[in-house]
């Protein structure tokens, strides 16, 4: 529906505006019936200025949240084409505090809430309230970090609240439902269900039983669910969409389009036609 200009449409970008927050962001989308679309991009691949264009680019063409990677040596979470991704930014020299820079720079462009994607050790690392801190001024909205334990999480969404920050928790499909609620109870912003048990990556089609994953989660709560992990086309979005998601998240396939691209320019403009793709399916 939007090719350009505030992403999300005007209800969605007035939310994130006024708020800045996820839960805004979708809140919105759920008064217009519409699905999030979530690009996810791995930060310094092939530059931190490219991923800054590739942000503006995904926003520019209907991305109503975006999910920022900061690269990482051991990404368990993570299929090949993310791990890849990491390792050239960082041989690139992409660090946690070049990543927060880049984004301080690039936040005041963007109409959609960012989500920094990171793992846990580097927030150990940087101080965690230093972290949090840092982050929002940066114009972080949320936080996803996939190696937090359950265990822990209070204690880092405490903090991360503290500073203003959303703490986004991951359900997969080989969690039990009594933890899936649990993580539900937890999570902020939104449910993120990992539609493959295993690490990240492209798929043609997306695994079967999603639409029950989805009809699970739905007895335990009414947040947003937004499925991630294997989406790479207009078509999978659309499918996850009938299935009764509330957003649809594609890493990979955004991360190839950049990364793998001859230039940076031919990057940033595979990534905006991807987003308008998916919006478009979702539509």
């Amino acid at each position: 529906k939007e090719g350009g200009g505030a992403a999300g449409g005007p209800a969605a970008a007035a939310a994130a505006a006024t708020d800045g927050s996820v839960s805004a962001a979708f809140s919105a989308l759920r008064d217009e019936g519409r699905c999030a679309v979530i690009p996810y991009l791995c930060a310094g691949d092939p530059s931190l200025e490219a991923t800054a264009e590739a942000l503006v680019a995904a926003d520019a063409n209907g991305a109503d949240i975006l999910e920022l990677g900061v690269p990482y040596s051991d990404p368990l979470a993570d299929g090949p084409v993310i791990q890849a991704a990491a390792t050239r930014a960082l041989a690139g020299g992409a660090k946690l505090q070049g990543v927060i820079d880049m984004l301080a720079g690039v936040s005041p462009k963007l109409s959609a809430p960012v989500v920094l994607f990171t793992y846990y050790n580097p927030i150990i690392a940087y101080g965690a309230r230093d972290f949090m801190a840092a982050a929002k001024a940066a114009g972080a909205s949320g936080l996803l970090v996939p190696d937090l334990p359950l265990e822990e999480t209070d204690t880092m969404r405490a903090l991360a609240e503290e500073a203003g920050l959303e703490t986004v928790l991951l359900v997969t499909p080989t969690t039990p439902v009594e933890r899936m609620a649990m993580i539900a109870e937890k999570t902020q912003g939104f449910v993120y269900l990992v539609s493959v048990a295993g690490v990240t990556g492209t798929r043609t089609t997306v695994a079967t039983g999603v639409e029950g994953l989805i009809e699970q989660l739905r007895t335990v709560t009414d947040k947003p669910i937004a499925v991630g992990f294997g989406i790479s086309g207009g078509e999978q979005a659309k499918q996850v969409k009938e299935w009764g998601a509330d957003g649809v998240i594609a890493g990979s396939a955004f991360v190839r389009a950049l990364g793998e691209a001859s230039s940076a320019e031919e990057g940033v403009a595979k990534v905006g036609a991807l987003a308008k793709e998916l919006k478009d399916a979702v539509a």
